[in-house]
């Protein structure tokens, strides 16, 4: 999904608040495997796509470390929403532009745009789930959009290092890493800093 620029401000927080760190870490691509993701494909086997049994407050933007780009678009977050937002999905109340876990990719290539706190590129690709499951220490999740094709991620969350972010408001610590297949390329050992929003 592309979305023009116009929505949230506290994104635009992300923009300037986030450096990714220099291509000595990046996450080395792949070729795309065909292997679907195991939880999420039993999930839905199962009849229940959508999955939250967490029962800590996992909410906030997982910023990159280093750059995932795919031609022009890169990474920005992996969002996970509050318990009341999982809640309201699973209970059918699901809409076009938002989801309790849901990609954000930005067009480097787009122009940028002047907002209240600083220049954004004012094009963005969200992708949401068609499944999901989150639990205290681990987000699966899969899903499709027209520029980036099939979509899948599986990553860990490391619960000790969440607190001390959370603790300190946003850390440098990595809390969150794994795996990110989009475009037809597979990303492994992708790590993620936590950021609270405004």
């Amino acid at each position: 999904m592309r979305a023009r620029f116009g929505h949230r401000s506290r994104l635009g927080a992300i923009a300037l608040t986030v450096v990714l760190t220099g291509c000595e870490n990046s996450a080395a691509p792949e070729k795309a495997s065909a292997v679907p993701d195991s939880a999420a494909s039993a999930s839905a086997a199962s009849g229940n796509a959508f999955v939250h049994s967490a029962e800590g407050d996992l909410s906030g933007y997982y910023m990159p470390v280093s750059e995932v780009a795919i031609g022009p678009l890169s990474l920005d977050h992996v969002f996970l929403g509050q318990a009341f937002e999982f809640e309201a999905w699973e209970d059918g109340e699901v809409n076009q532009t938002f989801a309790p876990v849901m990609l954000q990719f930005e067009d480097v290539s787009s122009p940028m745009v002047a907002t209240e706190l600083g220049e954004v590129h004012s094009v963005s690709v969200r992708v949401l789930p068609t499944t999901y499951s989150v639990t205290e220490d681990a987000i699966r999740f899969a899903g499709t959009s027209d520029e980036l094709g099939a979509v899948s991620f599986n990553a860990r969350l490391d619960q000790e290092a969440l607190a001390t972010a959370r603790r300190n408001l946003g850390d440098e610590g990595t809390v969150l890493s794994g795996t990110l297949t989009a475009g037809g390329r597979t990303f492994r050992g992708v790590r993620f800093r936590w950021y609270g929003g405004d």
